[in-house]
């Protein structure tokens, strides 16, 4: 199963995040299909950069979006 998820990047302590496509047996840092955005919660106005576009490409091939993932979209859509 392909599930959208977050993967850790960043420094101890600062946090980055990617949001990616990956299989859903693949570790959380490791291998992915697609880089579709990026999530820094350090940033007080964090809303994210995602790409719409390729988020519902994947949706629409049946990927998964994770609970973080799926707020995070709300959230993107909201500001926009």
């Amino acid at each position: 199963m392909v599930t959208i998820r977050l993967t850790r990047k960043g420094m101890k302590k600062a946090p980055m995040y990617r949001v990616v496509v990956a299989d859903s047996r693949a570790r959380r840092d490791g291998r992915f299909i697609e880089n579709v955005g990026v999530y820094n919660p350090k940033d007080p106005k964090a809303i994210g950069t995602l790409k719409k576009d390729r988020i519902d490409y994947w949706i629409s091939k049946g990927a998964k979006p994770s609970d973080a993932v799926r707020t995070l979209i709300n959230r993107v859509a909201k500001a926009s």
